[in-house]
């Protein structure tokens, strides 16, 4: 069952940051979530390291088991608490990057780590997601106060940050809040750069590390992959990905709207400087689809680096000496250098041959640079157009505030694909009961037939008359079931509710004695207490 987010669910999940001393989350009232942007990569520090020696271990293993051993005596008190989903972690919104580093595992062991989660006393399910933007941890909670304050002291012990510096950055969710961000997670919202599309391969990834390493639970296996559904309807149905949000993406999209569509990724490209901007104009060159860049650039070293990053794309080195002859060469010019003193004038740009009728005749200078290396008086030329950097921040601008009206069109598919998975998850709640019920119910069944089957006498019954009693037993059963099976469904189907769904299920528990609650509980904590007597 998700558990709620009201005032009580507000008063448990107050009560485990103070347990665990962690921050209060940014969903709180006192703490608005704002959509953020950011460009994640792959490339993480590796910090699962070895833990302390075998002594301390064995010993640590020993208290582990006892402490499960407690918890199975106290199952009636931790019965009337639901397992609970829950997201701790931090992320570049909340922590600087020598944290992350230190936090972040890399992704061939992601398996070792939800395996080590999944050990500690009150963790049933876990999953980690790691990159270099956030480091997060989404476990399935047998104990909500416990498991928070067991997921800290791990997060503590690999990094080698003590848990009340940790404390500092993290963020927490839970239940319906936890879904939530991952689902706005996958879908870009919670990215440096609103909509990006690398963060959900990341999210497909942990969902393919799990089933390769069988490391995820049922929950957390489910929520993942609700996720990546959440985050390609938003992509797909709201276009949040379009339009350019930096000015290096914003100067590649301007140019490639000017060039006619038939002839822009057969345009001649010429970028002068290779520091960061001009290699993240290249960047975008290449995730366009153009295939050929010429780099004017003062030393090689740069532009081979460049070249190296980017496999897909023929990068060509040209001095400065030899930048005018470049440009005449060119369709397109780019520049972002230091300069103190424009590089193209406007008998520079006279001097140069016109472009292609093809390309409309006007060659694009598209000037990055602060201050600018084209004078404004090139556009004074009949065949050159100059745009500069204040022309691609209205770009840039224009297309933040569309990514902020699609995010708010994207909450809207982010709470249909919530509300799918909590209905699939508070059908779950009910699934113990069905199952002892129909058992209980069989074996009722079984137990009156064999009485019935006594008195008759074995003789006197053929095959046929058996098995059609025994179909007529099972007949009876099924129809005295159907109603109050019918009445454990919440899957979203009908109008029940949930708290209608539960009363029921809670009834046929006392009437029935089936107690599963206590049942389920035992059974997971006996699961526990075996595997850690097992390693130990």
């Amino acid at each position: 069952m998700m558990a709620s987010t009201s005032t009580a669910s507000a008063t448990a999940m107050a009560g485990a940051f103070a347990a665990a001393g962690v921050n209060k989350p940014r969903g709180s009232a006192a703490c608005p979530r704002v959509p953020a942007g950011g460009r994640q990569r792959l490339s993480c520090v590796v910090r699962c390291d070895a833990g302390p020696g075998v002594p301390a271990q064995m010993a640590a293993m020993a208290a582990s088991v006892a402490a499960l051993e407690q918890f199975k005596i106290s199952a009636d008190r931790y019965m009337k608490e639901k397992s609970s989903i829950a997201v701790i972690g931090l992320s570049i919104h909340t922590a600087p990057v020598e944290m992350r580093e230190k936090l972040a595992v890399a992704e061939e062991l992601w398996p070792r780590a939800v395996a080590e989660l999944t050990n500690l006393n009150h963790i049933e399910e876990a999953a980690v997601l790691s990159t270099c933007n956030r480091m997060e941890i989404y476990v399935v909670a047998l104990s909500w106060n416990r498991g928070i304050r067991e997921i800290v002291d791990w997060m503590s012990m690999k990094s080698g940050i003590p848990a009340a510096e940790l404390r500092e950055h993290l963020f927490m969710f839970r239940d319906s809040d936890a879904t939530r961000h991952l689902f706005e997670v996958s879908s870009g919202l919670d990215s440096l750069v609103l909509g990006e599309g690398q963060i959900l391969a990341q999210v497909k990834q942990v969902v393919r590390s799990g089933q390769n390493s069988g490391g995820l639970g049922k929950n957390i296996d489910r929520m993942f992959k609700d996720a990546i559904t959440a985050g390609k309807r938003v992509r797909s149905e709201t276009n949040i990905s379009c339009g350019a949000v930096s000015v290096s993406s914003a100067a590649v999209e301007l140019a490639l709207m000017k060039l006619p569509k038939s002839e822009c990724l057969s345009a001649r490209m010429l970028l002068i400087g290779a520091g960061k901007m001009g290699r993240l104009v290249a960047k975008h060159l290449a995730a366009k689809g153009c295939k050929k860049v010429v780099i004017v650039n003062r030393s090689v070293e740069r532009v081979d680096a460049i070249r190296e990053e980017m496999q897909g794309i023929e990068i060509v080195y040209r001095s400065l000496t030899e930048m005018y002859e470049a440009a005449a060469d060119a369709d397109v010019v780019f520049t972002s250098t230091s300069s103190e003193s424009p590089l193209f004038t406007k008998e520079h740009a006279e001097a140069l041959p016109p472009v292609s009728g093809a390309l409309g005749g006007v060659r694009l200078f598209v000037d990055i640079s602060v201050p600018r290396n084209v004078s404004a008086c090139v556009s004074d030329v009949g065949h050159a157009r100059v745009y500069n950097v204040d022309d691609l921040k209205e770009v840039v601008e224009a297309n933040k505030e569309d990514r902020l009206r699609k995010a708010m069109e994207a909450q809207t598919i982010i709470s249909e694909e919530l509300k799918r998975f909590e209905a699939w998850r508070d059908s779950m709640e009910t699934v113990p009961t069905i199952k002892k019920l129909r058992s209980y119910a069989d074996r009722v069944r079984a137990s009156e037939l064999d009485k019935c089957l006594q008195k008759i006498g074995e003789d006197a019954l053929t095959k046929k008359m058996r098995r059609s009693i025994e179909q007529l037993s099972t007949g009876i059963v099924n129809r005295l079931l159907h109603g109050p099976l019918q009445h454990l469904r919440c899957d979203g189907t009908d109008n029940r509710t949930l708290d209608e769904t539960l009363e029921n299920m809670h009834a046929l528990n006392r009437m029935f004695g089936l107690d599963t609650e206590k049942a389920v509980m035992e059974q997971k904590i006996k699961t526990k207490v075996e595997k850690q007597k097992t390693q130990n």
